[in-house]
């Protein structure tokens, strides 16, 4: 196989994981708080060549000295943006919108048998029956919302109205009078390159020894006051379709032209074989 052939089978790899991205993102146009991904990509590694053998005459060159003979593209990174989604009223008592950008609730779930603690911007909350008389906090997908201290958020079942403050504060009024108050558990994530996004609209760190230090901020005492919530609204997607589907067709524009150099360089390997 000919350079040129590796060259392009090596980025036809890597564009086919760009358009999983993009057909991600895509796919979640309609997923509250869901967070769109963004691939960059650099070179592989090339060959220098160094044939310019007097570099006085090369003076006032702008690119570098040299031949580079590369071996195609890969994906750099794969960044997850946090810029805003759209915010819709519902007038729903249980559903939340985050209006910061990067600020996210606490999700309990259980993978293998093992709890993690995973976070999620959808803020369309229910309830859920824990035993005969409480019921339980969770989000659209029946996983526990967690407060400031990761304990699960239960109360009595007769309550009569929720309200939810800007700071996260959840107060729940019963039938007899009383009132229950909850500090939902809010992080706010200040490297979003180092967390992986996770099914059922959830994020979190990768079990590869990355520690929370520095990543996220726990909003716990006098930080909670830069929390921003809007209660009865939910937050959509960031997904741009439109610049989605610019990126798709450039995608497979690309992908048109690295499978031609391979018929190309196929044909030419052809021409050289039958040479007498």
């Amino acid at each position: 196989m000919n350079r040129s052939m590796i060259v392009a089978s090596n980025t036809l790899n890597q564009l086919q994981k760009q358009l999983d991205i993009i057909s991600n993102n895509m796919a979640n146009i309609d997923t509250n708080g869901f967070k769109k991904r963004e691939a960059t990509f650099s070179d592989l590694l090339f060959q220098q060549f160094n044939n310019q053998l007097d570099t006085k005459k090369e003076i006032g060159r702008n690119t570098a000295l040299g031949i580079r003979l590369g071996t195609g593209a890969k994906i750099a990174q794969s960044q997850m943006l946090l810029t805003q989604g759209n915010v819709k009223e519902t007038k729903r008592p249980l559903d939340i919108a985050f209006t910061t950008e990067n600020q996210f609730l606490k999700v309990l779930t259980n993978e293998n048998g093992q709890s993690e603690v995973r976070y999620t911007r959808d803020g369309n909350l229910s309830l859920s029956p824990v035993g005969n008389n409480e019921v339980m906090l969770v989000n659209s997908s029946g996983y526990p919302i967690l407060d400031e201290n990761n304990k699960m958020i239960t109360f009595p079942k007769n309550a009569e109205s929720y309200t939810i403050t800007s700071q996260g504060n959840l107060q729940v009024k019963l039938d007899n009078g009383q009132t229950r108050s909850f500090n939902l558990g809010v992080i706010t994530v200040n490297k979003p390159q180092f967390f992986e996004q996770y099914g059922d609209n959830l994020i979190g760190l990768p079990n590869n020894g990355v520690t929370g230090t520095n990543v996220f901020t726990n909003m716990v005492g006098q930080s909670r006051n830069n929390i921003s919530i809007q209660q009865g609204a939910l937050e959509g997607s960031n997904v741009n379709l439109g610049q989605e589907m610019t990126e798709l067709i450039n995608v497979q524009r690309n992908y048109q032209f690295q499978s031609r150099a391979i018929t190309i360089s196929d044909q030419m390997m052809g021409l050289v074989n039958g040479l007498r």
